[in-house]
């Protein structure tokens, strides 16, 4: 058995931000063109009318203050309310290969390797450009790296998954490395146009190196112990299974985008992080006082809170559970590694942290890393 280690990361942003203020007005324009447009049903009873929403209401639901998208102009035209893609020929790089390049080159000179260096490919994400080829054997190609690559996903836990799918392999001996590619276009499988969850996503992707530890250059940090858990529920679905493409009558469906029973998502999901996490910690001699920072899934803030305050028996401090939900918004299954890569260079020999994600599934994997 090898020891594992994660030694680079890289997070691709795009360069278009939504801020709150600016979605609320688009959604609120929206929302008023449809009242108008359906008044005699909304007076007659038939629909309910759309209501506004603020900038305060987001924040308080969610603590996002602002988020990055792939296109910023569909997203904020009332009349659309959705991103608007070209679509690309079939010889032409995909959306997603060319996000998920972008982050592997920032995580292989984090790392100081070349494509060289890695020995599979693993494109984990929650919404994927399309069935078949697979994401991850285009990017493999665009990068030039031997070996083999596959498409996986199991949503918003699609980063740790493929953690510890990639680590598996390396202690195996199967592999010597794997970059794990998190390429979300979460603006495709959101439904804008719905209030209660019209400020929940964002675009971004992230690229995690996992090697040999033998193999690795300092600093780095060694993965102790990966733990990967499932429940099924129905409370976040999506059933639409590829990106939304606009004005096809079949994407009206309001299921064919993200859908969630938010209080019972928080009901559910809280204990069932949080016993995980515990039990994680506790079968690997881990106690709070020992754990420096926990990287967690970036959904909402509240939840963060919640689940921070149960594992470390107190309130954690800003820099021990770093949030940057605020910034980013929730990315799916690249939350978690968004936090890690850009909270982690602080932390001294040693020092013991966790990476969490956890969603639809339900889904948790949790990661115990000591810095080296």
């Amino acid at each position: 058995m090898h020891s594992v280690a994660i030694t680079g990361t890289g997070v691709f942003t795009p360069e278009n931000t939504i801020t709150n203020d600016e979605l609320v007005k688009a959604f609120n324009a929206y929302a008023d063109r449809f009242n108008l447009a359906h008044a005699d049903a909304i007076e007659a009873g038939e629909i309910e009318a759309k209501p506004h929403s603020s900038s305060e209401f987001i924040i308080a639901a969610s603590g996002i203050e602002r988020r990055y998208v792939i296109d910023k102009e569909g997203v904020l035209d009332p009349d659309r309310m959705s991103p608007a893609f070209t679509p690309r020929p079939d010889d032409a790089p995909s959306l997603m290969a060319e996000m998920a390049v972008d982050a592997i080159k920032k995580a292989l000179t984090d790392a100081g390797k070349t494509a060289a260096d890695v020995g599979a490919v693993i494109c984990a994400a929650s919404n994927h450009e399309r069935a078949y080829p697979a994401i991850a054997v285009e990017i493999q190609q665009l990068m030039e790296i031997d070996g083999f690559a596959f498409d996986m996903n199991v949503a918003c836990s699609s980063a740790t998954f493929g953690i510890q799918t990639a680590a598996d392999m390396i202690r195996a001996g199967s592999i010597r490395s794997a970059i794990v590619v998190n390429p979300e276009i979460c603006s495709a499988h959101l439904e804008w146009r719905d209030r209660d969850c019209h400020f929940i996503f964002g675009d971004v992707a992230t690229a995690t190196l996992l090697e040999r530890e033998d193999d690795a250059k300092a600093p780095y940090f060694k993965v102790k112990s990966t733990r990967c858990a499932t429940q099924f529920s129905n409370n976040i679905r999506n059933n639409n299974g590829f990106l939304r493409r606009a004005h096809d009558e079949v994407y009206d469906r309001r299921d064919m985008q993200f859908m969630q029973n938010g209080r019972k998502v928080f009901k559910e999901v809280l204990p069932l992080v949080s016993k995980h996490i515990a039990d994680h910690m506790a079968d690997e001699g881990v106690v709070s006082a020992d754990l420096k920072r926990l990287w967690l899934h970036q959904a909402n803030k509240t939840m963060n809170d919640y689940i921070g305050k149960k594992v470390l028996g107190r309130t954690p401090e800003n820099e021990e559970q770093p949030n940057i939900l605020q910034d980013y918004a929730n990315t799916s299954s690249a939350g978690s590694i968004i936090a890690f890569s850009k909270y982690s260079d602080d932390m001294k020999a040693g020092e013991t942290g966790l990476i969490c994600s956890f969603g639809a599934g339900y889904s948790v994997g949790s990661v115990i890393v000591e810095r080296v």
